[in-house]
């Protein structure tokens, strides 16, 4: 009879855990290197799932580039356009990195400045497993909100470019760009 209850249990959990999944918004990341899936994890990083999907809805990605790769660790873009030129953001958001999630290889995090409050339209995308920029009992860490779930080749490549000084900003930026050509939501 115990061990019964301990199926319907696990049986009830994974039920759970199946439909909370499918009420994630995910995403279609289409750039010029190919295509990749996020998952967003709207219930642990509501504030910046909500701030990330406003900046898709609004077509604010199109004609970004992934402005700073670093081969092993993170691609980053989503705030500079084709000419290296930082696209007008909305404000700051509040940093959700205490939500749980960590940022581990295939996860996306929101990109910020030395504040740590400071997180808008720019994300990253893990490319190994990177711990340290989780949170610290003595200092903020990066909030992590979504995974990606398809094409992960995509982003181990776009991780692998030549890089170098391009544009005004970082001797991190792929020697040919990598541009976003769109994000939209899927089903």
């Amino acid at each position: 009879m115990h061990s019964a209850r301990l199926l319907i249990a696990a049986l009830l959990l994974a039920v759970g855990l199946t439909a909370h999944a499918q009420d994630n918004p995910k995403v279609q990341v289409e750039t010029n290197m190919g295509k990749f899936v996020i998952e967003l994890d709207a219930g642990r990083a509501p504030l910046t799932v909500a701030n990330f999907l406003e900046y898709v809805r609004a077509g604010f990605y199109s004609g970004t580039l992934f402005h700073r790769v670093i081969a092993n660790f993170v691609a980053q873009g989503g705030g500079f356009d084709e000419k290296y030129q930082p696209k007008p953001v909305r404000a700051s958001i509040p940093n959700e990195s205490g939500n749980g999630l960590s940022n581990r290889r295939g996860t996306v995090g929101l990109a910020r400045s030395g504040d740590p409050h400071s997180g808008n339209s720019e994300f990253y995308l893990n490319i190994a497993d990177n711990a340290g920029l989780d949170p610290q009992p003595s200092r903020w860490g990066y909030a992590v909100f979504g995974r990606v779930t398809q094409g992960m080749d995509v982003v181990d490549d776009i991780g692998q470019v030549a890089t170098g000084e391009a544009g005004p900003l970082e001797k991190d930026a792929p020697l040919k760009p990598v541009i976003i050509i769109r994000i939209v939501e899927v089903k």
